[in-house]
């Protein structure tokens, strides 16, 4: 590769990364002055306290997004990929041998991390379109009552065309994004020019004063001043669709600047005209622009929604990979990227909830408590996290470790226990979701490992059967006959059903087993490990990575190499179909049990999961008590 083609991929990657990481941290200029200065949270608005609140909001971005994010979290990767589910694997990996004591801790924080992923998730397209709509109570407040139902229309037409994939559309995020911030930019310096005093925000000294004067009131602050930060925990996300250096490139040359300029303008105006506090966003040029300012800023909110939407149904595949949640349908949106998919189940039920959301909230102010439990949660996880991380895979001394992510996790605490006071104002929305989520998750893997370990009690260990089967072969019929099997060393049940039904044994016998390991990928040339068991019969091993996109036929294409070749048309794959049923005094609580049945006989089935084309399968019952 020239370095003139490097350079032109970075630029394109970066914008692409301004379009799309970027989009919900990008929007809360929109409602985080306006929600700090609420008349219900008891701040007074007055120039010290101002200069505090821009002080802590430009001191925060520095410290929790430039620091913490963008220098030191991007660096904890797994094999480039981030995000909470990633580094919860990358963590439980680092301490297998040298901590095992962590791992089932490690894995509750991780699941706990990921569930409020899923509620900033909600949060994020309601407040976002809310925000921009309600820029039409400046222009006109007669419209007051047509926001919540605009804001509906908009999410549900969101939702209604994701089955169609963003590529098409996907190419214009960054230039919009890219406009959005170069207004807010712009519209920053008009009102610093009009108010040059609000650029002593920038030392923070007045932040220190602020909270050593305000205290109570400024803990509180602190739950709100928390909203110019949502979004932090995307960039990290989407490092494995980017790579680090867009992330980082379109941090500091567009995003920072422009956030920074934004929040100081908004500061500004406020010195000028206190008037303006019930909604400065949209206050910051006068009456002529909030129609474009209501137009623009809607586009920014869809994006950033669009952002939070992809990130769940990226998330939803990494934990079905990882064995928390049951298989379901996952279609790809894109014939070129792998990472666009679309998850039909998951979608709808956002939708519903976000909907939820707008209609039980009715403003951003509102939904404003809820996002900050949500948001601070996911950064208190991901900081924990990457202690172990750079603890145990990194092997840094203890205190560099301390020092490096204690400072962080202070910082957290202190505003995610400023979220808390939300609690009854919002904040139970998304931790009634979490344990929802949670209880889903925890049921579905303690469910599985009931499974497991029912199907190993009654396993007849594969290499006595196969010693004992041929000393009187039974008679072989044509073809290759492919048995799906599990990570127990057992014979498969679909094997044993088809000897006592149809006494007979295909010519070729090939065990398939598939390995989900605690990495993202898994490199092609160590997929697929093949073993010769003698008689025409075969052991197939492949090992995936939790963001792998499992493919029966395209591993069977990879068998060839290894001196294995297959005819799709001469092999039958044999799947047994597990009926799971729930009995008494046995494993979990009967509604945990009653709860895992259920999404048992909801879960997509394997075959379709793993793409084996569906008239080469052949499915037997068997049934499993837990």
């Amino acid at each position: 590769m020239t370095e003139q083609h490097k350079k032109s991929s970075v630029a394109a990657l970066t914008m692409a990364a301004i379009g799309i990481v970027y989009g919900d941290i990008g929007t809360s200029p929109l409602y985080t002055l306006k929600t700090i200065f609420d008349p219900d949270h008891g701040l007074v608005l007055n120039e010290a306290n101002l200069q505090g609140i821009i002080s802590l909001i430009f001191w925060g971005l520095t410290m929790i997004v430039s620091l913490k994010y963008v220098t030191l979290v991007l660096r904890a990767n797994n094999r480039g990929e981030g995000g909470v589910m990633a580094l919860m694997a990358l963590a439980l990996n680092s301490v297998s041998k040298a901590a095992p004591r962590w791992h089932v801790p490690l894995l509750v924080l991780g699941v706990i991390g990921a569930t409020m992923f899923y509620g900033d998730s909600v949060i994020t397209p309601a407040i976002s379109v809310l925000g921009a709509i309600e820029g039409l109570e400046v222009a006109a407040p007669g419209l007051e009552q047509y926001i919540v139902p605009l804001t509906i229309v908009v999410l549900v037409s969101l939702y209604s065309v994701q089955h169609l994939g963003t590529a098409g559309i996907g190419r214009w995020f960054g230039p919009v994004m890219l406009l959005w911030f170069t207004a807010l930019a712009v519209m920053g310096v008009i009102n610093i020019v009009a108010a040059p005093q609000i650029l002593y925000a920038l030392n923070p000294v007045h932040a220190f004063h602020f909270i050593l004067e305000n205290r109570m009131i400024a803990f509180v602050a602190l739950g709100a001043v928390v909203l110019a930060f949502t979004g932090a925990e995307a960039l990290y996300a989407d490092m494995g669709h980017f790579g680090k250096k867009p992330i980082r490139m379109a941090w500091f040359l567009i995003v920072f600047p422009a956030l920074a300029l934004n929040y100081l303008g908004q500061g500004a105006l406020l010195l000028t005209h206190p008037e303006a506090v019930s909604n400065p966003f949209f206050n910051q040029l006068g009456a002529w622009s909030v129609y474009p300012l209501v137009v623009l800023s809607t586009a920014a909110a869809v994006i950033a929604s669009q952002a939070t939407i992809s990130g769940t149904f990226s998330m939803t595949k990494q934990a079905i990979a990882l064995g928390l949640l049951p298989r379901m349908r996952i279609n790809h949106t894109s014939a070129t990227e792998i990472g666009q998919i679309y998850i039909p189940a998951v979608n709808w039920l956002q939708l519903v909830v976000v909907l939820m959301a707008v209609v039980g909230f009715g403003s951003s102010d509102k939904l404003a408590g809820a996002y900050g439990i949500a948001v601070t949660a996911t950064m208190l996880a991901t900081t924990v996290l990457t202690f172990f991380v750079i603890r145990y895979r990194w092997h840094l001394p203890l205190w560099v470790c301390l020092l490096a992510t204690g400072f962080f996790i202070t910082i957290d605490v202190l505003l995610f226990s400023a979220s808390t006071l939300k609690l009854f104002h919002g904040g139970w929305f998304p931790l009634l979701l979490a344990i929802i989520l949670f209880t889903v998750m925890m049921t579905w893997k303690r469910g599985r490992e009931l499974v497991f370990s029912n199907l190993q009690r009654h396993a007849i260990p594969l290499e006595e059967f196969m010693s004992s089967l041929f000393v009187a072969p039974p008679t072989r019929v044509y073809g290759t006959a492919i048995f799906l099997r599990g990570e127990s060393d057992g014979v498969p049940h679909a094997l044993l059903h088809n000897l006592s039904h149809n006494k007979v044994l295909h010519e070729r016998v090939v065990f398939f087993t598939v390995h989900i390991i605690e990495e993202p990928y898994v490199p092609l040339d160590e997929q697929v490990k093949v073993t010769d068991l003698g008689h025409q019969c075969y052991q197939v091993n492949v090992y995936y990575g939790f963001k792998d996109e499992p493919d029966v036929p395209k591993v069977l294409q990879q068998c060839e190499c290894l001196g294995l070749p297959f005819e799709m048309m001469e092999t039958s794959f044999f799947i047994a179909r597990q009926t799971v049923i729930s009995a008494p005094d046995k494993g979990m609580a009967p509604w945990r049990e009653h709860l895992f049945v259920a999404m048992s006989r909801n879960a997509r089935g394997a075959a379709d999961y793993y793409q084996i084309p569906p008239n080469r399968v052949i499915e037997l019952g068997t049934q499993v008590e837990i």
